[in-house]
């Protein structure tokens, strides 16, 4: 009697804990996903208002701006996608990361040259955010998708 309490209280604990960071990080993955889905179609909606806050940044000339707002719209679209249908996931998160990185470097550089900047990312809602607001809502999307990077990191290296 007390060996089949042990043992079910071990299976419980055994099921508790694979259930529970798999039941956070698809949450995680929900949330992350449905951010770059939605901002990805805000953005494809107006091109062109994306190719001028692209431009804003000036960092690219203009004819790539508006290449990267046909193209970068999809691709995050996509990539969300990916996360929420665990199909492409590996590529999928490994884009949104590096695109995150490269978003948050050159937010902070456009800040450090003094540029006006209007991120764009989610068309008119995020127009009067604070840059504060900004970088945090970009760090904590950049912190999700590095921990999801490590859980399946450690997912793969468990099986």
């Amino acid at each position: 009697m007390a060996q089949e309490k042990v043992t079910s209280a071990s299976s419980t604990l055994r099921f508790q804990r694979s259930i529970i960071p798999r039941f956070v990080r698809r949450i995680a993955e929900f949330i992350v996903g449905g951010i770059f889905i939605y901002a990805g179609v805000i953005k494809a909606l107006d091109p062109i208002r994306f190719a001028s806050d692209i431009d804003n940044y000036k960092i690219l000339p203009w004819t790539i701006s508006v290449q990267l707002a046909f193209y970068l719209p999809w691709l995050e679209i996509v990539c969300g996608l990916a996360l929420i249908a665990r199909r492409l996931y590996l590529g999928g998160l490994s884009i949104l990361t590096v695109l995150t990185f490269i978003f948050i470097i050159a937010t902070m550089v456009a800040k450090i040259r003094g540029l006006d900047i209007t991120c764009g990312c989610f068309g008119h809602a995020s127009k009067n955010w604070s840059f504060t607001a900004h970088i945090a809502l970009d760090l904590s999307v950049l912190a999700a998708l590095i921990a999801l990077c490590i859980c399946e990191r450690l997912r793969g290296n468990s099986s």
